[in-house]
This record gives C-alpha cells, structure tokens and sequence, in this order.
C-alpha cells in the first residue's frame, strides 16, 4: 500500500475483527477462521478482508455464508471503534495462499524426486562415445606421414 494511512486502517479493520471473531457469532455456520490479510482502498472507502478457514469444504462454504450474513453487523463494529468519518464497505474474500503454498510445496517435492532419480542413473550411466568427445590439436607431422 502505497498510502500509509490507508495501510493503518487496515491493520486496526483486522484487529478489530479478529478480536469480534474470537468473541464467537451467533451463527453456527462459522468455522474456525483466521483473518490473514486486510487490504483497504486509497479514499478508505472499501476494505477486501482476506481470511482462512480450517477444515474441509463443507465448512468453508458455510463459514462464507456465516461471514456474508454477519458483514453489516461487522460493519457496525468496525464504525465504532474506528472513530474516522465513513466506514469502509467490507468484503471477505477466502485466501488461496495455504491451498497455493501446498500445491507448490508438493511440486517441489515432486522436482527434487526426480532429480534423485535422474543422479541415480547418472552414477550407473557410461558414456554413448568416446569418454572425451572433444577435438584435440592435431600433431603436424603425423598429418604428413599418412598423406605421402
């Protein structure tokens, strides 16, 4: 964020709603989520909440709704203890950086096995031609003799 304003107003959307989470909703719908990221517009007028949620699909799905019915109440408490002029509009976003961060964690793992596999042919492996394929200088005279 380019603006260091907005960049504090951010912070504080997040802490205030992580600490109204950890209170507890009265929706049972609501997982086990984790507020990772708040990003606010440059007039404050917008905030995109970013947030995780342990557990399979089925809880994500009903944490989304849960947050969805609870935006205008979040809203609310986010005017109060914020104490600017216009409180900005909320919109939660489910984060993929976990779901991304695994996938690249098991590509990694995918590359560095193959690459064991690929040294361990190469230890066994002998070469297709000569064992130095590259020309050398060639002696003159020798070059002489078989011409003659």
């Amino acid at each position: 964020m380019s603006n260091p304003r907005a960049g504090k107003v951010a912070e504080r959307i997040q802490q205030i709603i992580a600490r109204r989470l950890e209170k507890g909703l009265r929706d049972p719908r609501l997982g086990f989520v984790t507020i990772t990221d708040v990003r606010v517009t440059g007039d404050l007028q917008q905030a995109s909440v970013f947030y995780t949620v342990f557990g399979d699909e089925q809880e994500q799905t009903d944490t989304a709704a849960a947050l969805k019915a609870a935006t205008g109440m979040l809203r609310t408490e986010v005017g109060k203890q914020l104490g600017t002029r216009l409180t900005p509009t909320l919109e939660f976003i489910h984060d993929e950086l976990p779901e991304s961060a695994q996938h690249l964690s098991e590509l990694l793992a995918e590359a560095k096995r193959r690459d064991e596999e690929s040294a361990a042919l190469a230890a066994n492996a002998s070469f297709a031609g000569e064992a130095d394929p590259y020309t050398k200088p060639r002696d003159e005279d020798a070059d002489d003799a078989t011409e003659r």
